[in-house]
């Protein structure tokens, strides 16, 4: 279970979540934090050769389904107290570069190539807390800071109001595995306190491993079944040093297992931070980029249906994302006056807009 931070934490801050509609709105916050980190992700993943590089591509795929994880996993909570999950929205993607949602500034997010830059932002916004560090609701300096703020709410309104009155969402709005049946990644409904416990869990050991001490994050590493799954943030180590963890490694000792290979003649010089204003209406570039923003806004919206009382939607939103990863892909072999490749540029449409 997440360690309870409750002795260390409330000398230092307070969650600021005092009521089930306050945790609601830090719920509905989580799901704009885990959303905040695909675009990024996806446009490192997209620029990089899967054949002329395999192992990050392994890697940063690896994270990506594991945050869409984390998405349904906070969709769940926020079901479990009642809420109702939005993703179909226009604060959702404004223009990068940005920062996360709700977080201390430092936690920057920008649409780029894969490379040393890339790595960083990802290392960054994937940082443990240190163990006692204080929960904090807002302007947090970790995701795990965040999360221990909600997880300390979480406890704080079960005992004050007893599980039976946090919990009282409708069990049929839960999504489970599905479509991620196949990962690493638990995804399961969230009923009461001890499974909406195992949820968050999930969500911050996945991202920066068990306890806050350890490389690996308790799962099993599919591809590798002999050894448990390494967190986000060790994975993106992985590739910023080019070696794999292996058992007996620590944070401390670095990644010592085989060589992690990126072949620089793989990945596509994407301009970084593209926007549809860069080219003119009619633009070939620009038309294309607004085609991936149709389908990239319609699997929002079928997120949100999956969310909201239709979670077979689930499986279709899924399918939605490998078209839209089809035209990153077109974009990305388009290339710009200066010759740098062309890439998605995450823009809102308005579902009146989309066709």
């Amino acid at each position: 279970m997440p360690q309870d931070h409750s002795t260390t934490a409330d000398a230092t801050a307070t969650t600021g979540i005092t009521t089930l509609e306050d945790l609601r709105t830090h719920l509905q916050w989580a799901i704009e934090v885990e959303h905040s980190t695909l675009p990024p992700y996806l446009t490192a993943l997209y620029s990089l050769d899967a054949e002329r590089n395999p192992d990050a591509v392994q890697l940063i795929s690896g994270v990506f389904v594991e945050e869409m994880i984390h998405l349904a996993l906070v969709a769940n909570l926020l079901n479990a107290i009642g809420g109702e999950p939005r993703l179909d929205a226009p604060h959702m993607l404004p223009p990068h570069p940005r920062t996360m949602p709700h977080a201390d500034p430092s936690i920057e997010l920008a649409l780029l190539p894969f490379g040393k830059e890339a790595l960083g932002m990802f290392l960054r916004l994937e940082q443990p807390a240190h163990p006692g560090d204080a929960a904090e609701s807002d302007n947090y300096e970790t995701i795990g800071q965040f999360y221990d703020a909600i997880e300390k709410a979480l406890r704080d309104l079960c005992a004050e109001l007893g599980e039976d009155q946090v919990f009282t969402g409708d069990p049929a709005r839960q999504v489970a595995a599905g479509p991620f049946a196949h990962t690493s990644g638990r995804l399961a409904p969230v009923t009461d306190l001890r499974t909406a416990l195992a949820a968050l869990e999930e969500i911050v050991e996945q991202g920066e491993g068990a306890a806050r001490a350890d490389v690996w994050d308790g799962d099993t590493d599919l591809l590798h079944p002999e050894t448990k799954a390494v967190s986000h943030f060790y994975r993106f180590q992985e590739l910023a040093a080019g070696r794999r963890y292996q058992p007996g490694d620590t944070p401390q000792s670095g990644p010592t297992g085989e060589t992690v290979t990126v072949d620089p003649a793989g990945i596509q010089p994407v301009r970084p931070n593209q926007q549809l204003a860069d080219h003119p209406e009619g633009h070939a570039i620009r038309t294309a980029q607004e085609a991936f923003n149709q389908t990239y806004c319609k699997m929002l919206q079928m997120l949100e249906q999956a969310f909201n009382g239709n979670p077979a939607m689930l499986g279709t939103s899924v399918g939605t994302m490998y078209a839209a990863k089809g035209q990153a892909q077109s974009l990305m072999a388009m290339q710009d006056d200066d010759g740098l490749a062309a890439g998605p540029t995450f823009e809102y449409i308005a579902p009146e807009d989309r066709v």
